[in-house]
């Protein structure tokens, strides 16, 4: 009985950790945003910035719930072995924001569609790894 309370324990904490992201995936974002600006001259750099993490944020809010019940759907898939359930979550996430990252902005670019992509796979990789530390620590027993 304890051993079975201990493996739900190492499921559960590994699952809090996945949902516990967004600081890591926010991080990854400002810094790709800020490499992004470095790396052009002073007219594109305002573009970007006008552009960039701050804007995407505002244009697509909820950006935080939806990573975290992402990473808790992702890790739960991936512990219970039901990985055709990953793609329907990134399936649902994409149909979901389909229109917001069809859209442009008043210049006629936006770096929303690659924040996003990238968002994701940042997301997805997080959960992935928490959810194979769990299994591992359970599989030891």
């Amino acid at each position: 009985m304890l051993d079975l309370v201990l493996k739900g324990a190492v499921l559960l904490a590994g699952g809090v950790f996945a949902m516990l992201g967004n600081g890591v995936i926010r991080w990854l974002l400002r810094r790709i945003d800020q490499a992004a600006r470095q790396a052009v001259d002073e007219e594109v750099r305002q573009t970007r910035q006008q552009l960039g993490l701050v804007e995407a944020q505002k244009e697509l809010p909820g950006g935080r719930w939806v990573g975290i019940l992402e990473r808790i759907a992702i890790y739960a898939c991936i512990v219970s072995g039901f990985a055709s359930g990953m793609a329907i979550v990134l399936a649902v996430k994409g149909l979901g924001r389909y229109a917001d990252l069809k859209t442009t902005s008043e210049s006629g670019t936006s770096r929303k569609g690659e924040l996003f992509i990238i968002g994701t796979f940042a997301s997805v990789l997080w959960a992935a790894m928490w959810a194979g530390v769990a299994y591992g620590v359970v599989r030891l027993w």
